[in-house]
């Protein structure tokens, strides 16, 4: 079962997502992986705007929709594909790292929710580093994942349930590293 659309059109999303629903008889698990971002030095609002209706915008209209499905279900399991780059704020990706840095937010705020509701309800949050896609640009990339080997562990922190997973796992100490690095020095590397 499969139901295309543009997640930045907020009413066709919803209409496709109960189509999608209906064909297939209900739903237990929704992973959002829409996810949009280009290097922009420059700070032109032409290549922020789709970052931001598809990262923050569209994720938002699904995320919510999912979890209000899932409470009425009594039960679910609501993943989201973030980043890493949501960990701190990026001089050349500025609205890719500030909408991750949304995402992972917003679905700790989920994941609240769902510690607190009645109902089975389950949220995972996986923070890839940089994977062998499209979506890794730039130059002088490091700890690139191939994509086989990020299939293996996202599927595996999805069956484990597991609130938040890094991608591959060694990037949880890159994070660990950018928060812990003053802004003084990290607004100089």
């Amino acid at each position: 079962f499969y139901q295309v659309c543009d997640i930045t059109d907020t009413q066709a999303t919803i209409s496709s997502l109960e189509t999608l629903t209906r064909k297939m008889g209900g739903m237990d698990i929704l992973i959002i992986c829409a996810g949009t971002g280009e290097l922009n030095p420059e700070l032109s609002y032409q290549l922020e705007e789709p970052t931001l209706l598809t990262n923050v915008i569209g994720f938002t209209n699904i995320a919510d929709w999912g979890f209000r499905y899932f409470e009425q279900q009594k039960s679910g399991h609501l993943v989201t594909i973030s980043s890493v780059g949501g960990t701190r704020g990026s001089g050349i990706a500025p609205a890719y790292n500030a909408s991750k840095a949304y995402q992972i937010n917003y679905m700790e705020g989920l994941r609240q929710k769902a510690t607190k509701s009645p109902y089975s309800i389950y949220t995972t949050d996986i923070r890839p580093g940089f994977v062998d896609t499209a979506m890794a640009k730039g130059e002088g990339l490091f700890w690139v994942t191939p994509v086989d080997k990020a299939v293996k562990q996202i599927k595996k922190a999805i069956s484990k349930k597991k609130k938040v997973a890094f991608i591959s796992k060694r990037w949880r100490y890159v994070t660990i590293l950018f928060r812990l690095l003053p802004s003084a020095i990290y607004c100089r590397i």
